[in-house]
């Protein structure tokens, strides 16, 4: 038999909260329909997912504990289950859980819950009749009303002397109400809280507060948050004692908490005026006059007060944006927290979203481990997935944007791009948005193997790239979007036949050759669409789309630009060199002729500076080594020879291990060799040889 606290439906209901890969499974809550296998003593569960046939899948469990929060997908059916653990049920929460008790319903009874204790009734319907539906329960030793209407002011009375907490938060009170709390001389924990000091009718006097101390003796836990204090509780400056903040009641700057025997465990201050008092005779506050006092609130109201949750933290918000955050790793938890438990609600999504980038960032990130950041990961990703709003998703992008991609995003790859196209879909999308979009687009596929390039361009990374710029075009814009647009598919397509295939089947070389008719000073731009084609062109197949007198002539003008200095021009001989290396034969046009193109290559290569420092990274030399060894296209070859030299010569660390590790030595060797190799190429490759032999030899570079 296997003997569960609830762990396992747990984990499920996170899953299914928070992750968008995974599948809830309709019968999974009849896993647990036999006690005699799998037996149930604990179940929390929340929010719509819950479904009144999941309860009756586990009605013959013997429960002791049954938290139900915010479920209303439960209808009335679900009370005759609740009915089924009547004997056993200790402890039953239905907060929030407003369609459980519809009309039909007014004829359940809690009687025969003889052994029920715990009960939270919290955010029901008005029309619940509360009298009427605990009177059976005489034996309660915690109540929880929150926002219901009292029926009457002596309704309480009942449980006078067996209660040990009480939650009338956002409960109407009144003098009467308060007559009969003070009786309750077992409370240790009493909530009269409200939202703000703006809801309500009621005000909580010196002598009321007083009052609460000096009758309710056992009391540990007092939260008073959202009232206003009708006359003075605060003792003058004058009168405070000296020294550092203290916890001592004698010392307290709260004149009603002088009578306390001790220090509490929790005193509720927030949206109040006494938590910026010096001393406060509690172990734990919540207010907003510090970091502590905040993360306090966000901790003790999250689960049922998304309300207040949500003030506290766009008041850390502001903390870990203008002053430093204290407590990092408490924080970013609590935050990380609220935004999974209340994953539908768009204000904590907003606020917590835009914490979580100011507590991501550089400042903080050493103090963080993975799995803490993999957790911020997730819950951005799932307030990208539930909110097309523009706020959210703008702070779930500059989220992204703190953490190294595409490393720290690979556990999710899949599910972020998809979500960064879906964003980018529209084109007519805010543009903050979809500049910051296509800048995480661009990085997520700059470093990553060919099987992510591949996965992510059948997502349709190509076409929306394409529709972007597209649309700037039809604007006459060349802002950063179009460059990011054009440097993703730079990335995109290296050594990527397929995206390559796409990139030309979806028309391209026509948004090319506008782009460079629209925009023909954008250096920027030249480079990232040249270094694109430069892969196109890598591709033997794809190539004879490119031999168009159209095409070849733009290739052979751009040789002669100065663009980003010889990156412009270095990637349209790159084009050519692999046109040019398929042979006389494949030229199948008559102008521009062959040699009048490779003529003007010659020149280019030869009025670069083969010192130049590179804006380019190759993963792999292959495309390059391949022209090498072959005598039907020399000015490829020589292309090939001055492209090694200027990065073993510039990037020694980087690029002779590169070469050699991919076999460029002996395919040097080759080109001194054959006699179709002209003497400039044989004295180039003779140069990159002894570079990367000197390398070698060097123990300080190899070991760098």
């Amino acid at each position: 038999m296997l003997m569960l606290r609830c762990v396992c439906c747990s984990r499920y209901m996170d899953l299914v909260h928070t992750d968008s890969d995974f599948e809830g499974h309709d019968g999974f809550f009849q896993l647990f329909s036999d006690p005699r296998s799998t037996r149930l003593s604990r179940v929390h569960l929340r929010e719509d997912t819950v479904l009144d046939q999941d309860l009756q899948a586990i009605a013959k469990q013997d429960l002791i504990e049954l938290h139900l929060t915010n479920c209303n997908n439960l209808s009335a059916h679900s009370l005759k289950t609740l009915s089924d653990f009547r004997h056993t049920l200790v402890s039953l929460s239905l907060f929030g859980c407003s369609n459980i008790f519809h009309r039909k319903a007014m004829d359940f009874s809690f009687q025969g819950f003889n052994r029920l204790r715990l009960l939270n009734l919290g955010c029901l319907p008005p029309d619940v009749d509360v009298e009427a539906l605990l009177s059976p329960l005489t034996s309660l030793t915690a109540l929880d009303l929150s926002g219901l209407q009292l029926p009457r002011p002596a309704f309480l009375a009942q449980w006078r002397d067996r209660l040990t907490s009480l939650v009338l938060y956002n409960v109407e009170l009144c003098e009467e109400v308060f007559h009969t709390v003070l009786q309750m001389d077992q409370i240790r924990h009493l909530d009269i809280s409200r939202e703000s000091r703006r809801s309500g009718k009621f005000k909580l006097t010196r002598k009321l507060l007083t009052a609460i101390v000096q009758s309710l003796t056992h009391l540990a836990s007092l939260d008073i948050s959202g009232h206003v204090m009708l006359d003075n509780c605060a003792a003058p400056p004058f009168e405070e004692a000296v020294g550092r903040p203290s916890t001592d009641p004698s010392k307290s700057s709260i004149y009603p908490l002088r009578e306390l025997k001790r220090p509490l465990q929790f005193l509720g201050l927030y949206d109040t005026t006494l938590c910026n008092l010096t001393h406060i005779p509690a172990y734990k506050v919540t207010g907003g006059k510090n970091e502590e006092q905040i993360l306090n609130a966000i901790e003790a109201y999250t689960e049922f007060r998304p309300e207040l949750a949500h003030r506290a933290i766009n008041q850390l918000f502001d903390i870990a944006r203008i002053q430093h955050c204290g407590q990092l790793l408490r924080a970013l938890q609590l935050v990380i927290a609220a935004l999974k438990c209340h994953k539908y609600d768009k204000s904590i999504q907003v606020t917590g979203s835009a914490a979580l980038f100011y507590l991501t960032n550089t400042e903080y990130r050493c103090d963080q481990s993975i799995r803490l950041r993999r957790e911020v990961i997730q819950v951005v990703l799932n307030g990208m997935e539930q909110y097309q709003e523009v706020t959210v998703q703008r702070n779930c992008c500059l989220t992204l944007c703190n953490f190294s991609i595409p490393e720290e995003l690979e556990f999710q790859y899949r599910r972020v791009n998809q979500l960064l196209l879906r964003i980018l879909e529209p084109t007519r999308q805010d543009e903050s948005i979809q500049r910051i979009a296509v800048h995480l687009c661009n990085a997520l596929v700059c470093q990553v193997d060919n099987d992510h390039k591949e996965a992510v361009g059948k997502m349709g990374f190509v076409k929306t790239m394409l529709n972007l710029i597209q649309k700037k075009l039809l604007d006459k814009l060349c802002d950063q979007v179009m460059e990011f647009s054009w440097s993703a598919l730079w990335n995109i397509t290296d050594e990527t036949p397929d995206n390559c295939r796409m990139f030309l089947e979806r028309s391209g070389m026509d948004l090319f050759l506008e782009c460079l008719k629209e925009f023909p000073d954008k250096q920027e731009l030249h480079r990232n669409m040249l270094g694109l084609l430069g892969n196109v062109a890598e591709v033997k197949a794809l190539r004879p789309q490119l031999m168009t007198p159209q095409f070849i002539t733009v290739f052979s003008n751009l040789l002669d630009s100065k663009a980003d200095g010889i990156e412009v021009s270095y990637n349209a001989c790159g084009v050519l060199s692999h046109i040019m290396f398929d042979g006389p034969d494949a030229w199948t046009m008559d102008e521009p002729q062959r040699e009048e193109v490779m003529d003007r290559m010659w020149d280019a290569i030869r009025s670069w500076d083969v010192s130049s420092r590179r804006n380019i990274n190759y993963r792999s030399f292959e495309p390059i080594l391949r022209l090498l060894p072959q005598s039907i296209a020399p000015v490829s070859q020589h292309w090939a020879t001055w492209a090694l030299y200027n990065l073993v010569s510039v990037y020694p660390s980087k690029y002779c291990p590169l070469l050699i590790k991919e076999g460029g030595m002996n395919l040097l060797l080759s080109v001194l060799e054959l006699p179709s190799s002209h003497e400039e190429t044989k004295d180039m490759a003779r140069k990159v040889m002894e570079h990367c032999g000197n390398f070698k030899e060097d123990p300080m570079e190899t070991g760098r």
